[in-house]
């Protein structure tokens, strides 16, 4: 497994992101030519520092199951055309989960017991972008077709990870789109600095010419084509929506002007870098913004009111500021809650922990100007506030960042009769099928708000099951059945 010695002989190295006064005056990803190409100089010594560990507890870490140690000695071998081969055996996307992705198989990682972790999320992008400017990618159309139709609703990474999976079994595959490009939260949800589009396009690209056909700008479930026609048009349906009604905070002033969610923010923001108009833009220059939520989307709405010239942003976290190391009560090789800083946090920000939000305060206008916090604490499994810690904090931009509770349900959820589970997500059997005979669920519709890696694993599962129903058995690999997996990393 690539360097015996590799662990012992060098250390953890990243790549180092653009400074911070260039990066924030443009939307480009904020590593200098892309991580991929930023990372090539230094990441065959970051493959050699994979152990022969004898168990590759990565492999678990990974809901894909990616083989990690094998890519790894492939990249030290300097095989790119072979690394990109054993990374897609188990992953339809890298380039987005080398970008997105938290990485919980680094926190599995052998060596992360006692040493930084291998670079393994660094070591995957490099190898998927170094095949695509390599020629690697190639489009992977059916051999033979099998007359069957699948409808796929949404296309997010598990809706094009079932299509992609059913279109190479060689079924007839259609993705629907309500926005008008395909790509879901991918295209719309996620800044550019974080991912630049022209991935996403290029593996919608190859998708295409593998047969997979996409219509976008239709909503199934609005208008003409409801669920049950597409169901009756189809011989199978797989739901791919997503988690998309955001959780509020039904507190005092939650009705005054200029308090948003944050994607109704973020995708007209992703809208105007890509070069288009927004008539009517919510906008954070010369505001102070207090974004409410501290995880990734929050995160997101930071760096996109930083580039576009907020006075003061504040995120606030409910929950205490996290540890640098790992808690006592997650060991290796569970996902530790630990403190992160993101490339949006380097470039400015406060962030505030352990306090939550009693009131919006307006001017005359009917504009929030302000917002009252209090300090709060968990004790006994119960907040509980802190008397005397009261006070006011000025906003004339509030983003709610504080995630989703379920799928929308008027429209195609009713249409089709599926059932949903106590927490309002789409119940599903190991074969991601629903109580609705040939309709299938994949993704954070049917396991509630969740990572992108997930999502691809729980697509390419679908499809499993999905090939399974149309032609009674299949050879498209399914990862653990929904029932087997933690509702957390």
């Amino acid at each position: 497994m690539a360097d015996p010695k590799g662990f012992l002989k060098n250390t953890r190295e990243v790549a180092s992101r653009r400074p911070v006064d260039e990066r924030v005056g443009d939307w480009n990803e904020v590593y200098p030519g892309g991580i991929g190409r930023a990372l090539l100089p230094i990441i065959s010594v970051q493959a050699s520092r994979c152990m022969d560990c004898g168990i590759p507890f990565c492999h678990s870490g990974c809901p894909l199951g990616n083989i990690i140690p094998e890519w790894n000695d492939l990249v030290w071998r300097d095989d790119w055309e072979g690394a990109i081969e054993r990374l897609h055996a188990t992953n339809n996307f890298p380039e987005f989960t080398g970008r997105l992705c938290p990485a919980p198989c680094e926190t599995a990682c052998v060596l992360g017991i006692n040493q930084p972790a291998v670079t393994i999320k660094n070591i995957e992008v490099s190898i998927i972008d170094k095949a695509f400017e390599s020629g690697f990618v190639r489009p992977q159309p059916p051999e033979w077709l099998s007359g069957r139709t699948v409808a796929v609703i949404g296309s997010g990474p598990a809706g094009l990870a079932a299509a992609q999976q059913l279109t190479r079994a060689g079924h007839t595959v259609a993705v629907y789109e309500r926005a008008d490009k395909p790509g879901g939260l991918l295209r719309y949800g996620i800044p550019e600095f974080k991912m630049e589009k022209k991935h996403l396009d290029k593996r919608l690209e190859q998708m295409k010419r593998e047969g997979t056909v996409f219509r976008s700008g239709v909503e199934v479930g609005r208008g003409n084509l409801t669920g049950t026609a597409l169901k009756d048009r189809y011989d199978a349906v797989v739901i791919a929506v997503g988690s998309t009604v955001p959780r509020d905070l039904p507190v005092p002033g939650r009705e005054l002007k200029g308090i948003h969610q944050a994607m109704e923010f973020l995708p007209q923001a992703n809208r105007v870098a890509l070069g288009e108009e927004v008539e009517g833009q919510i906008r954070a220059d010369g505001k102070h913004v207090v974004i409410i939520g501290g995880g990734d989307t929050g995160a997101d709405c930071l760096g996109t009111s930083t580039r576009q010239g907020a006075t003061s942003i504040t995120q606030l976290e409910i929950m205490p500021q996290p540890t640098e190391d790992r808690p006592d009560g997650q060991p290796w090789p569970t996902y530790p809650m630990t403190y992160r800083v993101s490339s949006a946090h380097e470039e400015g920000g406060e962030r505030v922990y352990a306090v939550s939000t009693k009131e919006f305060l307006g001017d005359d206008e009917g504009n929030v100007r302000a917002l009252r916090l209090v300090e709060v604490s968990f004790e006994g499994g119960k907040l509980v506030e802190h008397e005397g810690t009261e006070r006011e904090i000025p906003a004339d931009l509030v983003l709610f960042a504080m995630g989703f509770v379920g799928p929308e349900q008027p429209g195609l959820v009713e249409q089709l009769g599926v059932e949903l589970d106590e927490r309002g997500n789409i119940k599903r059997d190991n074969d991601y099928a629903t109580n609705v005979d040939g309709v299938f669920v994949a993704g954070d519709a049917g396991r509630g708000q969740s990572l992108i890696v997930w999502a691809i694993a729980e697509g390419r599962a679908a499809a499993a099951g999905v090939d399974k129903f149309l032609t009674g058995s299949t050879r498209l690999p399914a990862p653990i059945p929904p029932t087997a997996r933690p509702l957390v990393v």
